[in-house]
């Protein structure tokens, strides 16, 4: 595999629901809160499931995008994809999961060109094949 890009970002202070994280650019910084359907006190901060819908949704738009030029088609402008991503106790009772709801309106197009340019954005966004395929992640002590 061709790695063509890397994003960097350090998460400190506690992480989830207390501490912040940042890139290592500073083009972006945010400050966790824990959402009350998650026990916590529904803070002003973000959480991992927002900062996850909004990357998942903006890949798949463009992923839309690149689908519909491979038909000969021209995405419209105000085209957009709606990510809803919750947050899941798995079944094995070990840990958690994402579970992500993809909607996306494409005005002027019928439900069957969306949903067929839906079908080849799923597979050529880099978000959607990471939830559908085993990845390794490597995992290293600094």
């Amino acid at each position: 595999m061709k790695i063509s890009y890397t994003a960097h970002a350090t998460a400190t202070n506690g992480g989830r629901g207390v501490g912040e994280a940042s890139t290592d650019d500073g083009r972006v910084a945010v400050k966790f809160s824990t959402p009350k359907a998650m026990g916590g006190d529904d803070g002003p901060g973000t959480n991992p499931e927002q900062l996850f819908a909004l990357g998942y949704s903006a890949c798949f738009l463009g992923a839309m995008r690149a689908a519909a030029k491979r038909d000969g088609k021209a995405l419209p402008q105000d085209a957009t994809v709606e990510a809803a991503v919750s947050f899941a106790d798995r079944e094995d009772n070990v840990g958690f999961a994402i579970v992500p709801r993809l909607t996306a309106r494409v005005p002027g197009w019928e439900k069957a060109d969306i949903e067929a340019t839906m079908q080849l954005a799923h597979d050529i966004c880099p978000y959607s094949n990471l939830i559908r395929f085993a990845h390794d992640v490597e995992l290293a002590a600094g």
